[in-house]
């Protein structure tokens, strides 16, 4: 029968990377949770971390046993603190996990006040834009932003921001393009900063007054995530559909300029937080979850 302590070292040790950099964090020794680890794989017959003087990986055995094993600690720790009833101070580890462009943006501004307001918060984020099963896991909270609506799930959805589209591209772009476009057709001779090669994502969607356009300008740079695309507009090699909180900093300093102001872009961009329902009832989420609540709303807004 597995040692559950084992279980919880392993996943310390796989949280901070490596043997010692655990042993330090949880102040025992190095030697201990080698040990106790090497148990726990004698027990279940497999390798789960490969190890050496140089090298600590993962195994894809490891990675699956590590997530399950994680969302069993988060399982325990909120029926601990259901039990001893932490309801006047959120205590513990609150997990995020959001896409790369969010987590430097805006969460790298608001996720250090968070733990300032809360001293006894443990914040860990995981930036990344691959998709994340929440639940799997094993994370408390998901930044989500999407142009549709997202898929139904057992997952309770928080809506806390929108932001338009501006269509944007550089002064010297423009020079050298015989000028900004005055309608949406006009992109059409325009080169285009797109998020995907695929068909459906070379056509732009404006409306102007009760009228559409759908308009396919040149394919001329492809990222599929939206800083490249700024960094591209910046550089002068075309026209980007950005963001609004993305490329505001750059149109107010003069080194983007804004296009077809008096046209809407899309059906633009909704920030949703997403919790699971158990650990939503935790104070630590709830309260990570209102404070982010805020502060999205504050940085993106909610009109739309």
């Amino acid at each position: 029968m597995l040692n559950l302590n084992d279980l919880q070292w392993f996943v310390r040790v796989v949280d901070h990377g490596g043997f010692a950099a655990a042993a330090r964090a949880l102040e025992v020794p190095k030697s201990t949770l080698s040990k106790r680890v090497a148990l726990l794989e004698a027990s279940l017959g497999v390798r789960l971390i490969q190890r050496s003087s140089r090298v600590f990986v993962v195994t894809d055995t490891g990675q699956a046993f590590y997530r399950h094993a994680a969302a069993m600690l988060i399982e325990a720790e909120a029926a601990e603190n259901v039990v001893r009833g932490l309801q006047a101070e959120p205590a513990g580890i609150v997990r995020i996990t959001a896409s790369v462009t969010t987590a430097q943006l805006v969460l790298a501004g608001l996720l250090p006040a968070l733990a300032a307001r809360h001293p006894r918060l443990q914040v860990m984020l995981h930036a990344t834009d691959r998709f994340v099963d929440l639940v799997q896991e094993g994370f408390d909270i998901g930044v989500r932003d999407h142009s549709s609506p997202l898929p139904d799930s057992e997952l309770v959805q928080r809506r806390v921001g929108y932001e338009p589209f501006y269509a944007v591209a550089s002064p010297a772009y423009l020079d050298a393009h015989g000028g900004a476009p005055l309608h949406p057709r006009d992109l059409a001779a325009h080169d285009a900063l797109l998020l995907s090669p695929a068909p459906s994502a070379q056509m732009w969607n404006f409306q102007r007054g009760g009228e559409s356009f759908a308009v396919r300008p040149v394919p001329r740079f492809f990222a599929d995530e939206p800083w490249t695309l700024l960094q591209a507009a910046l550089a002068g090699v075309g026209i980007g559909c950005l963001p609004r909180g993305l490329c505001q900093p750059d149109i107010e300093a003069g080194r983007l300029v804004r296009l077809l102001a008096d046209c809407r872009y899309g059906a633009g961009m909704t920030t949703t937080l997403l919790i699971s329902h158990r650990r939503g009832q935790l104070p630590s989420v709830r309260a990570a979850v209102d404070f982010l609540a805020e502060g999205m709303a504050r940085y993106r807004g909610l009109e739309g």
